[in-house]
């Protein structure tokens, strides 16, 4: 299981504040730091899944999510780019979108959207370190993204609605009509959202691999130090001959 320390998580939510200043600039930039200022102690701590086999379900999984997939998008982007694709977007339209396609696991005005998990059952069973909030009304988590960028006046492009919208391709079923037509008319007129899928989808699988690593590393130690112990106490069914025998072998020398 990872953790992030308190400075890390520290350091995530100032990369975060970096991010916008530099990239935003006006009344928009001003509204997004009172927005940001408003959520910061939540937002900061706050997982970005609930299950352990999801990805950074952990203290500060959140925000290190969202610059991990701010990150990959820019990657993407010049992938595609360097291919011919077209781009008919800024950075900053990019970065807007990644940053935000998530913000809905925020929770509300008041609400957090994750809370700990507080069956054991649920926990060892199912791997739900955290559940969703009972408190709060239904949206999915794109349709609370942008009514809370619309609270706090956040005004955003089209291309930044669409990525932002579709971040979650096939995945949210309301995406279909978006991703699947058989109509060229209504075709994406924009790569946008394959590019923010495609970095949100790799920055989740790298964050559920190092999961998966860690844990891995874990139960290993765990077995060598098991084995460890093994060798160094004699089991009390030995005969005398053989605690003997075991101490001139494993015993110290």
């Amino acid at each position: 299981m990872k953790q992030l320390s308190e400075q890390q998580i520290i350091d995530n939510w100032n990369k975060l504040i970096k991010l916008i200043e530099d990239t935003f600039e006006g009344e928009r930039k001003v509204n997004l730091m009172v927005m940001y200022k408003y959520f910061e102690d939540r937002m900061s701590v706050a997982p970005a899944s609930g299950k352990a086999h999801y990805h950074n379900a952990m203290v500060g999984g959140y925000v290190e999510h969202v610059l991990h997939v701010t990150d990959c998008a820019l990657q993407i982007k010049k992938l595609w780019e360097s291919n011919g694709a077209m781009i008919n977007f800024t950075d900053e339209e990019l970065v807007f979108a990644a940053m935000h396609h998530d913000l809905g696991k925020v929770g509300d005005l008041n609400q957090d959207y994750y809370i700990p998990q507080d069956s054991e059952w649920h926990r060892k069973n199912k791997g739900e370190i955290f559940k969703h909030n009972p408190k709060l009304q239904y949206m999915t988590v794109t349709d609370r993204a942008i009514f809370l960028l619309n609270h706090f006046g956040v005004s955003m492009s089209e291309w930044e609605y669409i990525g932002l919208r579709l971040t979650d391709g096939l995945y949210e079923d309301g995406n279909k009509s978006y991703y699947i037509s058989y109509n060229p008319d209504w075709s994406l007129k924009s790569n946008i959202a394959y590019i923010l899928h495609q970095a949100d989808m790799m920055a989740t699988h790298i964050e559920s691999d190092e999961w998966d690593r860690l844990d891995e590393e874990v139960s290993n130690n765990f077995k060598k130090a098991v084995v460890t112990e093994e060798k160094t106490q004699p089991s009390p069914k030995l005969s005398a001959k053989s605690q003997d025998l075991f101490e001139e072998l494993f015993g110290d020398k």
